[in-house]
């Protein structure tokens, strides 16, 4: 059995969006928060690492939003570790509100563990992986060790409108790493996808005048490269797999200086009406106004009986 580890968070004014909700970037920050603890409780802090001169990155990330959480509520967040691979770790999370103690999110990532000199992954030792999961036997290992992730799924290929927004990496961005904090990418697709929606004419206050709100349900990402201060970023997006009341957003971000792509993401996003807090049908009007950024994707096109 792995070892569980909890904390819990008090949301600050200064963490919600427009909405009044609890900015969907600051749960990866608590996500990551809570890693970082439970491995000092194992016995890798910060402090380990460093002398170790090894690390874990993030690779991949997955984080389904249940139901929003609000200013001064307080989430726990719950976490251990599922497996190792070779060089690879999955972390699991479910975030609930203390008071109710319902589920408000849930979340895996997969970390790879790296040397810091040569950014190259090396093998986990055994002592740490006993240190997370003590029940671990060497067979156990050998056979997950052998196990095969499941790739990440490429997006469709882009419609005739693809939207695109470059952007500079920022001394904000870095985290003590030196190179973009994964939370910051998620950041970068908010921005993006917000300014999206204003170049097709769907803006917020065009959205909250049509008593709407559009908002995320899961994101899933994947962080190929990494980014550095004053890098150049170009950041692209188009939707596909549209139902009645959500849609999936695809972006890709990638450095302009040699094309290199450094993380995709996709999105589901779900309209939700602004006075019930139920989901509703997306518009007909919005639809034809994003119509040439909707890849038309071999039978899975624009579907609206749902």
């Amino acid at each position: 059995m792995p070892l569980f580890f909890e904390r819990t968070f008090r949301v600050r004014h200064y963490e919600c969006d427009a909405y009044g909700h609890l900015n969907n970037v600051n749960y990866l920050r608590y996500m990551q928060e809570t890693a970082y603890d439970a491995s000092a409780a194992a016995g890798y802090g910060m402090i380990a690492y460093e002398q170790s001169g090894r690390r874990w990155f993030v690779r991949e990330t997955e984080i389904e939003y249940l139901q929003p959480v609000k200013y001064n509520d307080e989430v726990t967040v719950r976490t251990w570790v599922e497996d190792f691979r070779r060089v690879r770790s999955i972390r699991r999370y479910e975030i609930y509100a203390q008071t109710s103690h319902s589920p408000v999110a849930t979340a895996w990532t997969d970390w790879v563990y790296l040397d810091v000199a040569t950014n190259q992954p090396v093998s986990v030792p055994k002592e740490m992986v006993l240190a997370f999961i003590p029940e671990w036997t060497g067979s156990a290992h050998a056979q997950v060790a052998r196990s095969r992730r499941q790739r990440f799924p490429d997006p469709p290929p882009p419609p005739s409108d693809v939207f695109r927004q470059t952007r500079r990496v920022e001394w904000r961005d870095l985290d003590p790493a030196r190179h973009v904090n994964n939370a910051a990418y998620l950041a970068y697709i908010q921005e993006c996808g917000t300014r999206l929606g204003e170049y097709f004419g769907w803006g917020f206050e065009k959205c909250q005048e049509n008593g709407f709100m559009i908002v995320p349900r899961r994101h899933h990402i994947e962080y190929r490269q990494q980014a550095v201060l004053d890098d150049e970023l170009e950041i692209s997006t188009w939707l596909s797999g549209v139902k009645r009341s959500m849609v999936t957003r695809h972006y890709i971000i990638r450095r302009c200086k040699d094309n290199e792509m450094l993380a995709v993401d996709h999105t589901l996003y779900v309209w939700v009406n602004l006075q019930t807090n139920q989901v509703l049908r997306i518009p007909s009007a919005l639809l034809m106004d994003f119509s040439g950024n909707i890849a038309r994707e071999e039978n899975n096109g624009t579907d609206q009986s749902l």
